[in-house]
């Protein structure tokens, strides 16, 4: 039996949700049903209906995609609890969310209630969307070229780099006839691939700063608490745990790049060597092999994954 020396749980964000997440996990464990109408209740409508039979069209709306992709993760570790047993389910040395899958990791370290989570999750989505009305914008995703050469095309056409999710996987963000042009000098410039994402907006660039000032006056009204679990900062790729810092860090993200890989590499270099990936699709697991093949890497984002556990064979 290979020891667990450290575990982490990390989060993924917008751009992981699908029609039908996580019905099957609500269908089968009182936990997660409970979660599911504990979030519904919250925000005064279904939002479970929209997660379990959309249509799309309303799923993917940036207001209804991010409070839906919080309660499913959070819906699917508590299933999975119900599943191997609280005492026996591995606790995490430190959390982190993939930009939203932060808000996910509030929750999971006693930061914030969940209802309040949801909600909160649901107000950053309303006001990303509203700072993408005043300052319309994309974002796109960059494959297959390295750093500097991506930072200087993101110089000529006045664009970010958003995301710097793994080696040769970035995110560009910033105007939409920015981005295109950003897009065509990166084919010219190497990319294998160049991907336009699914957004209503600039994140995590300056565009964002109605949202960030929105965010903040909504969060100064909340009581936040110190976190109980160290939660890797997307901006800093720091340890965090004051809710003081935890306040400061959801309202830098907005118009900040996400450094998930450092923020990986963080928690490696401190001794993680599992990473658990809770919430719909697979996609944070995939990132993180990319970083560092040595890793052990488990997904749980549906009922079939959550069958499978077996801790004692880890």
């Amino acid at each position: 039996m290979t020891e667990l020396k450290k575990v982490a749980y990390v989060f993924p964000g917008q751009g992981a949700q699908h029609t039908g997440m996580g019905q099957d996990v609500f269908n089968d464990f009182p936990s997660a049903r409970a979660l599911f109408e504990q979030a519904d209740e919250s925000l005064g409508f279904s939002l479970s209906q929209i997660c379990f039979n959309g249509p799309d069209d309303e799923l993917i709306k940036t207001i209804n995609v991010q409070p839906a992709i919080v309660t499913t993760s959070i819906a699917l570790l508590s299933a999975a609890e119900e599943q191997v047993g609280s005492r026996y389910f591995p606790k995490p040395c430190y959390v982190a969310g993939h930009s939203l899958g932060e808000y996910t990791a509030l929750a999971v370290a006693g930061v914030l209630p969940i209802a309040e989570t949801v909600c909160l999750a649901r107000e950053r989505g309303r006001l990303m969307y509203q700072a993408g009305q005043i300052n319309p914008g994309s974002m796109a995703a960059i494959i297959g070229l390295d750093e500097n050469t991506l930072a200087e095309i993101c110089d000529q056409s006045e664009t970010y780099i958003a995301n710097y999710n793994c080696p040769g996987q970035m995110v560009i963000s910033g105007k939409t006839e920015n981005i295109e042009k950003a897009g065509e000098m990166a084919k010219t410039g190497g990319a294998m691939r160049v991907i336009p994402l699914q957004v209503s907006g600039a994140f995590h660039t300056p565009l964002m700063s109605p949202a960030s000032q929105g965010l903040s006056d909504y969060i100064s009204v909340i009581n936040f608490k110190d976190a109980d679990i160290p939660i890797i900062a997307n901006t800093t790729a720091q340890a965090i745990t004051s809710s003081d810092s935890i306040k400061q860090e959801l309202i830098n993200q907005l118009c900040q790049s996400v450094q998930w890989q450092s923020s990986i590499e963080f928690m490696i270099n401190d001794g993680v060597d599992t990473f658990i990936e809770i919430g719909p699709g697979k996609v944070l697991c995939g990132m993180i092999k990319r970083i560092n093949k040595e890793v052990r890497t488990i997904n749980i984002c549906d009922i079939e994954s959550i069958k499978k556990l077996d801790f004692a064979s880890v």
